[in-house]
């Protein structure tokens, strides 16, 4: 099942609306996390625009869950999971645009899997099946500001910039995490593929692990981390993220305008 958040093309009222992709037609519901319950009404795809598929509380993300991408990025393989947060003030959604910040020189795409959380859990044991609290993926641009975060030694700056989180398209909820491979294009071009199974830290142990530490909420994401092959973007780029069974997260980028 494919889960999305939307709003109207025309006749928009400005309500915000969930809904269930079902061929070429947009079944609204009642809610994405709970009920899913059909409202009765339902539109053509081309006649909704697509949000980031959730509003998350936080954003909780992992650096070098690839042991190529810490490589290339000359960082040791971590022993642990390595977390940082990003502000959910930088969520976007599909199609919408990347902002450039003038105090940065180099800013970064990172594709990436991101696990949506569908339950509140915390502090989660063995015996619990993880299945039971995740609600589905989605796909994620984890955009960084590269020689800020090299400049201050910490994450919460480079990371957290207005437009730094493309989340989207939909929220998939039947994927096999296990067998998934994210890939970034730009420009057409392949940059990024890395497959979940190359994860040092795979979904089932990080949401564990990440639970005995903070409470996750219904629509908090957590972003598993990105592959080898990151790289700048420059106005008039187009950045895609692709995982099979999620879809295209596209966006453009521009050069955000000195105050």
């Amino acid at each position: 099942m494919k889960l999305c958040r939307f709003v109207l093309r025309t006749g928009n009222d400005g309500r915000i609306r969930c809904g269930q992709l079902e061929g070429d037609q947009v079944i609204e519901l009642d809610d994405l996390f709970e009920t899913r319950r059909p409202t009765g009404q339902r539109w053509p795809i081309e006649a909704v625009r697509l949000l980031a598929p959730c509003t998350p509380s936080k954003i909780v993300c992992l650096a070098r869950n690839y042991g190529r991408h810490a490589a290339e990025l000359g960082n040791p393989v971590p022993t642990q999971p390595l977390i940082f947060l990003k502000a959910p003030s930088a969520v976007i959604g599909p199609e919408e645009t990347i902002l450039l910040p003038p105090e940065s020189a180099r800013v970064d795409y990172e594709g990436e899997l991101a696990v949506v959380i569908g339950r509140t859990c915390t502090r989660l044991g063995p015996q619990q099946r993880i299945e039971d609290y995740i609600a589905g993926f989605t796909c994620l641009n984890d955009v960084t500001a590269r020689d800020l975060q090299k400049a201050d030694g910490l994450f919460g700056r480079a990371k957290s910039f207005d437009t730094f989180c493309p989340l989207g398209p939909v929220l998939a909820t039947d994927l096999d995490w296990r067998k998934a491979v994210v890939e970034t294009y730009v420009n057409g071009e392949l940059r990024q593929r890395g497959a979940t199974t190359d994860m040092l830290f795979p979904v089932d142990e990080l949401v564990r692990w990440i639970s005995r530490i903070m409470t996750l909420l219904p629509g908090d994401v957590i972003a598993t981390g990105t592959p080898e092959g990151v790289g700048s973007l420059a106005p008039g780029d187009v950045v895609e993220v692709r995982i099979e069974g999620v879809g295209v997260l596209r966006n453009s980028v521009r050069a955000r305008e000195a105050d």
